[in-house]
């Protein structure tokens, strides 16, 4: 029998995040509801263009490919769009063979409110308002930062990075450093005293565990077929170094997470280490980070002490 949606890990993207859709946008803002409903009808049969979380959501369907039998992975399209305008990213999901066909459609309304009736473990919006709003109801959500993103078709491999505090952990420590004016030493032997506390989950930190179970079950698959190639890479991409890196490991052993590689930076512009990685999805709570990438999807996580 096909896994019921209770077990499955499920990702809700809105039809912005998905796809390229700022012309779009812009005749709804210049224009009006009527002008942009006769736009998008004229152009139905003519596909979206791919938009920031495009690489990511497509890899992240192919890996049930590895577990055709009962797939674990569902992709809901969340879209503020009416029904009938939101025909033309339907039939866009169709031209670039998407296994995507639950959706929500609100007619201009908020709709993060439905993410639990779908199990989403993870909203991707191009709305930073609605992140906000999802994120204070406590559910994992992201802005996608507009930008060109290159997708490489042969490459199958999903590779997902994220920032640690604010992010997987929660915003205590950032929460202790601004205190504490950036005092380094102070900041340090906080940690350090800490190394055996697990930080409490961050916004995103149940995605992660559900990356976790996927990751096992890959491992497990490896195990009996000698000749598998796991497709799903992580890692952890930290401004922290030792001997704050502690804190990090043991928050992970507590969230019975296993990560592929971690990367503690101490200050370095992680742009020099995701440039190497080339992850198609990278989260991160401050913008002074994501500003930096080039060709990355990037998302913000606008939570904590880093966006007050």
């Amino acid at each position: 029998m096909p896994y019921p949606i209770e077990k499955k890990f499920v990702v809700a993207v809105s039809s912005s995040a998905l796809f390229d859709m700022r012309e779009s946008n812009e005749i709804f803002v210049k224009s009006g509801v009527e002008v942009y409903r006769k736009y998008q009808t004229s152009l139905i049969d003519t596909p979206l263009e791919k938009g920031v979380a495009f690489p990511f959501i497509k890899r992240l369907l192919y890996l049930n490919n590895s577990f055709a039998e009962n797939p674990p992975i569902e992709v809901v399209l969340f879209s503020k769009n009416s029904p009938e305008t939101g025909l033309r990213a339907f039939r866009s999901i169709k031209h670039y063979k998407l296994d995507i066909s639950r959706a929500c459609f609100s007619s201009g309304k908020p709709n993060f409110q439905y993410l639990p009736s779908f199990n989403a473990a993870l909203f991707l919006s191009d709305n930073e308002a609605d992140t906000k709003a999802a994120i204070s109801a406590g559910y994992a959500a992201g802005t996608v930062i507009n930008g060109d993103i290159a997708d490489d078709e042969n490459d199958t491999e999903l590779r997902v990075s994220f920032d640690f505090d604010g992010v997987i952990g929660d915003d205590s420590a950032e929460a202790y450093y601004k205190e504490v004016e950036g005092d380094m030493n102070k900041y340090h032997e906080h940690e350090r005293s800490l190394a055996e506390t697990p930080l409490h989950s961050g916004p995103v930190g149940e995605l992660l565990k559900q990356i976790a179970v996927f990751q096992r079950m890959e491992r497990k698959k490896q195990l009996r077929e000698h000749d598998y190639v796991p497709l799903l890479k992580t890692s952890i991409v930290t401004a922290r170094n030792a001997p704050a890196h502690e804190r990090v490991v043991t928050t992970l052993r507590d969230m019975n997470v296993e990560v592929d590689e971690v990367f503690f930076l101490g200050g370095i512009d992680k742009s020099r280490v995701l440039g190497v990685l080339k992850p198609h999805i990278f989260f991160d709570d401050q913008m002074v980070h994501l500003e930096k990438l080039k060709d990355i999807p990037a998302v913000h996580i606008p939570f904590g002490v880093a966006n007050k």
